[in-house]
């Protein structure tokens, strides 16, 4: 037997030939590979169906936040695929496992698994005295990241500082991605995981932000998706938020457009009367 450092949803852990642990993942039972990050896939396999062992009866009326996990379909490499379903309703994701289309019946096709090829995490930290150091906080993030998540620093494109926001983008093209690099997603994945305090590690120790020997404290996490297409969308699929910010938008244009018009009109009836009165001045003048 040996532990999965780097993944605390396995069982039936064992060293192999070359001395590498490696572990079933739950709820697939595909085998990882403990010297480097599980596919954000399996996570998510693993964490719903830890969700769903009934280690006892909740109450009623507790319920549990999982907004953007679901038991996920994975390829056997731990890849996602590009359609996923909860009973009858399905949708393609990226392959971070995003939802980029929207929510249609079991006949929906997903032709292929659109690459996820930036990642912005965007960070808020709690009110300070004073402004981080961005130097420091370039390189805390720039080290954790290519140490702890193993991503090749040539992925990591920015991190910006713009108190309180950090902003750091991850960007990674099919073609330059090797066979031994980490998936940007995964990152991202065990990223938010740990900064939330619910890290995947097996020693449950989450991201401990320190710029400068002074702990950072985060308030707030939110992660973005770019995919190399665009995400099919509809209007239907907008918050009604989003749609009443755009009617109140459309309904100003178009109050405007008549402002404009009726300004026009009453402008050209008083050229037209300015005019009518200076024709009768001459005509006064000539008799």
């Amino acid at each position: 037997a040996c532990v999965c450092e780097k993944n605390k949803r396995v069982s039936n852990c064992r060293t192999d030939g070359s001395g590498q642990c490696r572990c079933e993942a739950i709820g697939s039972g595909v085998i990882v590979d403990c010297s480097t990050l599980t596919s954000k896939c399996l996570l998510m396999k693993a964490e719903v169906m830890g969700s769903k062992s009934g280690r006892r009866e909740k109450p009623k009326d507790a319920f549990e936040d999982t907004d953007g996990l679901y038991d996920p379909e994975c390829e056997n490499s731990g890849a996602f695929k590009a359609k996923q379903c909860n009973g009858t309703t399905c949708w393609c994701v990226n392959t971070a496992g995003v939802r980029r289309t929207d929510k249609h019946d079991s006949d929906l096709k997903c032709n292929q698994l659109v690459r996820t090829t930036w990642i912005i995490i965007e960070m808020k930290h709690a009110e300070r005295n004073a402004p981080l150091n961005a130097e420091s906080l370039k390189k805390f993030f720039t080290d954790t990241i290519t140490s702890r998540y193993q991503l090749d620093g040539r992925y990591i494109t920015s991190v910006l500082y713009e108190n309180p926001y950090i902003t750091i983008d991850l960007k990674q093209n099919s073609s330059d991605k090797s066979s031994g690099d980490v998936d940007i997603a995964d990152v991202a994945y065990y990223f938010e995981k740990d900064v939330k305090g619910q890290s995947i590690f097996h020693n449950n120790a989450g991201l401990n932000v320190s710029i400068d020997n002074e702990p950072v404290k985060f308030e707030k996490t939110v992660v973005y998706y770019v995919d190399e297409i665009a995400p099919e969308f509809s209007m239907k699929s907008l918050t009604p938020g989003l749609i009443a910010v755009i009617v109140v938008i459309v309904v100003a244009i178009v109050a405007a457009i008549v402002v404009l018009v009726l300004t026009r009109r009453r402008k050209g009836k008083y050229v037209k009367a300015e005019v009518k009165e200076m024709n009768e001045m001459h005509r006064g003048l000539n008799a």
